[in-house]
């Protein structure tokens, strides 16, 4: 084994690195081979920040040869070597000044070598390299922290002329590649013993064993690949648009995005037409945010549905500001130049014609590009598809016409899932569907003048024939022809063939004299269907219409025709929607007789019915109102007719009258409906709506109690407009917030105010005003019963001549605070955060200020019994 080790300061930012190998010729013991091995490694020269810490190029790597059997085993021991010499430097020093934005190019090649004797071996060698550390942010790689193997391939050696030297490849990393251009990148290599060599991109490997940056033996082949993001691969490492000329090694093609991509290219080696080797070489292609100002048409143009076509120039370069186009078709005078950056341009006639385009940008840089436009209008895809069933092959035709060249290729794929066998290059092919179910056939077709297009048709794959029948169950006269019809491709045969002319076509005819059921058989190259044709025979036919009927006016009918006739004619046409039905509809608008002539072939019969038109009732009922909640308010109507009714009908006083009363809670809509006895069987409605106002929510306040000689403020709520009665000790019966005065004399008063809305709806309530002749006070019972019966429960203070309310509050013997209130008529119910309190005695506090701003403060005690 042979081990390069790595110094401990080994990180992040090796861009690649390859390991070739020299035949040094026999080695110093007896059936060996000495090879001189190479390692190169290449660092960017200025890596990106972030993800893993930046590093120089190791002074020491790890390295190690493993025999090529299975399982692999590791051949030899291990070995430091240094870095060769000093690093090298390849660098792009002159961009092409027509690039904006070029990024630096620039790579530190560090060279690593060794010799080792290796025995001669039918099985061969394969040396590695592993790394924990690519440079950071690599576009097409799924994750971070990808580290990275590298290898060479020693093959067996058993006779001279299987002595080998690797391929190198060439140093020719300074391309400087543009986001989304066309490039061109040399990645060929050379071999000493004049092998030959063939190029592929081929998959990148991980890391192996490393974890970290420290040095590791590398692990035993076979080597995983890097998991690659999504759009690229192994094969396609710079997207689905570049590729590799297996011949020259030249990448080629339209770069992807800006960004660092891993590239590995794999070159075999060949020897007298056999695979000796495979050698690789692991590389990140850096591609820069930068535009090359360029002149880039398509390789070729052609229109095969006109003359007009539209340009554009294909380079994504931004510095262009001038074109000059020249479509290459003189016969179109002044219209064969255009300075736009996207011409349109109709060509005089068809044929081949040379297109030109010159760019320049602001700097100067010009470049310039031809293309080829092939103008052959009148190429018209098409095909048919005949078949039935999936017992027998379905045929293709293809249709299309073209009015230059000919019709030259064709690729079909005829929509089986289950196969990829499903496609054929002929003209008019065959294809047998496995199974029945809808498939999309796709025809791509070109000419001889490169015209191409692509159609699809639906193709319906039944497991039976398709035959289908108008009618499955008829009737004819006994003396009549009758032609039967089925409707499908292929051969058709009819049974009982007695009384029938025709019997082997699609429409026989038949003349029964008796109900028959005749069966059709339908074979489609050999996919057989039958179904039967019911033919019920009548010596003769009625027709019957019904009684007399009646209609409201405006109103239609449909007739209740009873009849095996297959054939009608209906007299007088007026207000019939179809006199040649069995079952038309008539709106008459007046009295009609109408008659029908039915016939089932030559079995005839008539028949005929009258239709009275009758006016509908009439019924009206006066304007929608208003009313207040809890109003009533008479209703109007007027009727046309025989009888009426009202709905709904539990609000109304006198229902059964024209002129009910009503009284609803709620908005209503009372609706009288008018009948008569004339023959119009519908009755006739009008609508009034009776709107309910709210209910007027009159307050006057809640019962207090008041110190005589003192002002009380009443406060009333709900209306617009207030008016109280007794006057007694008021200043002002007609607002809502009147002030009274009360003697000593007088012990209560019970006030009456109405409080009335904008609409004029009113509502009444009261309150009641007790005169004590004490001065204003708070009072607090002495004791309280908390124990739910209903009785003494809640302790509440009662304010007396109070005006403003502060505070009502409960301690207990401790000093804690067990109930506290500012709200008039609240008290305390013996608990503590739910819990009950027990007996004793507590300590209250209450505070208030009269009428006259005089604060009143009360303190004592009250006393709690279970």
């Amino acid at each position: 084994m042979i081990i390069l080790t790595a110094a401990p300061s080994f990180a992040g930012h090796i861009a690649g690195g390859e390991i070739y190998y020299t035949n040094l010729g026999p080695g110093q013991t007896p059936n060996t081979d000495r090879y001189k091995i190479t390692l190169r490694l290449f660092r960017e020269c200025f890596p990106p920040q972030g993800g893993q810490p930046t590093a120089d190029l190791p002074v020491e790597v790890w390295m190690a040869v493993y025999n090529r059997t299975t399982p692999a085993t590791q051949y030899g021991s291990t070995h430091i070597v240094g870095i060769d010499g000093p690093k090298q430097k390849l660098q792009m020093t002159s961009p092409n000044p027509c690039i904006t934005n070029p990024p630096v190019v620039c790579y530190e090649v560090g060279t690593f070598t060794f010799t080792v004797d290796l025995p001669v071996t039918p099985n061969g060698y394969t040396i590695s390299f592993q790394t924990c550390c690519r440079t950071n942010g690599i576009s097409n790689i799924a994750g971070s922290g990808v580290g990275a193997t590298y290898t060479a391939e020693i093959p067996p050696s058993v006779l001279p002329t299987d002595k080998n030297s690797s391929a190198v490849f060439s140093l020719k990393d300074t391309t400087l590649v543009c986001k989304n251009s066309n490039f061109m990148l040399d990645f060929s290599a050379t071999d000493a013993d004049g092998d030959s060599l063939s190029y592929a991109f081929c998959n990148a490997y991980n890391g192996g064993n490393t974890t970290n940056s420290a040095n590791v033996t590398p692990s035993l082949p076979p080597y995983g690949s890097i998991t690659y993001s999504a759009g690229f691969s192994g094969s396609s490492p710079l997207g689905s648009q570049v590729t590799i000329n297996p011949a020259t090694g030249m990448i080629s093609g339209t770069s992807p995005g800006a960004g660092s991509y891993v590239v590995t290219v794999c070159v075999s080696e060949w020897r007298n037409g056999r695979l000796i080797s495979i050698h690789r070489k692991d590389f990140t292609l850096k591609i820069g945010d930068c535009t090359l100002s360029a002149a880039e048409l398509k390789p070729d143009y052609i229109t095969c549905d006109g003359y007009t076509m539209t340009f554009q120039n294909e380079s994504t370069s931004a510095g262009n500001n001038s074109y000059t186009w020249n479509f290459g078709d003189p016969a179109s005078g002044a219209n064969n130049v255009s300075n736009l950056p996207t011409p349109t341009h109709t060509y005089s006639d068809t044929g081949i014609y040379t297109l030109k385009l010159k760019v320049e940008n602001t700097v100067g840089c010009r470049d310039s590009a031809t293309a080829l436009v092939r103008v052959y209008p009148g190429f018209f895809p098409e095909f048919d598809v005949i078949g039935s069933c999936f017992q027998t092959p379905f045929q293709f035709l293809d249709r299309t016409t073209t009015n230059h060249g000919v019709v030259s290729s064709w690729r079909w794929d005829f929509g089986d899932l289950s196969t990829t066998a499903d496609t054929s290059r002929l003209r008019n092919p065959n294809y047998q569907y496995p199974n029945s179910g809808p498939r999309t056939a796709t025809l791509i077709v070109g000419n001889s003048k490169g015209c191409i297009d692509t159609i699809t048709r639906p193709v319906v794959v039944n497991d039976i024939p398709l035959l289908q029948l108008p009618f499955k169950d008829t009737l004819i006269c006994s003396i009549d022809t009758l032609p039967l019809i089925a409707i499908g491709n292929g051969d058709f045969s009819w049974t009982p063939t007695t009384n029938m002319i025709g019997s082997n076509t699609s429409n026989p005819l038949v003349f029964p004299k008796d109900t028959t059921r005749y069966i059709v058989t339908l074979n489609e190259n050999g996919c057989i269907k039958k179904d039967t044709i019911m033919v019920n025979v009548l010596d003769f036919i009625t027709v019957e219409l019904g009684p007399d009927t009646a209609i409201c006016l405006t109103d239609s009918l449909r007739f209740n025709t009873v009849s095996h006739a297959l054939g009608y004619v209906w007299t007088p046409t007026d207000g019939l929607s179809d006199p040649g039905v069995k079952h038309p509809m008539a709106a008459p608008l007046t009295t009609t007789k109408y008659h029908v002539k039915a016939n089932l072939g030559k079995c005839p019969h008539e028949d005929s019915i009258t239709v009275y038109v009758v006016p509908y009732p009439q019924a009206s009922v006066g304007p929608d109102v208003e009313i207040c909640y809890g109003d009533r308010v008479p209703l109007t109507a007027n009727i046309v007719g025989s009888s009426f009714t009202w709905t709904p009908s539990n609000s109304l006083m006198n229902p059964n009258t024209l002129t009910p009363v009503a009284g609803p809670m709620q908005t209503t809509s009372y609706v009288i409906a008018a009948y008569d006895t004339l023959g119009c069987p519908k009755p006739y409605r009008d609508t009034v709506v009776v709107t309910v106002r709210p209910r007027v929510q009159a307050f006057a306040g809640r019962d207090t109690v008041v110190v005589a000689n003192q002002p009380l403020q009443l406060t009333a709520t709900g209306g617009a407009s207030y008016l109280w009665s007794p006057t007694i000790g008021m200043n002002n019966p007609t607002i809502a917030n009147p002030i009274v005065t009360l003697g000593p004399n007088i012990d209560s008063v019970r006030y009456l105010v109405r409080v009335t809305t904008t609409e004029g709806c009113f509502e009444d309530d009261d309150v009641k005003v007790y005169v004590f002749k004490t001065p204003p006070d708070i009072f607090v019972p002495s004791a309280f019963t908390p124990n739910r019966d209903g009785k003494n429960d809640i302790l509440r203070p009662k304010p007396v001549g109070i005006r403003l309310f502060y505070y009502f509050r409960v301690f207990n013997r401790w000093g804690q605070l067990v109930y506290s209130t500012s709200d008039i008529g609240a008290g305390w119910d013996g608990t503590l955060n739910g819990k009950d309190q027990g007996s004793g005695t507590y300590v209250y506090m209450t505070e208030g200020v009269d009428y006259t701003g005089k604060p009143v403060f009360r303190k004592g005690t009250v006393v709690l019994i279970r």
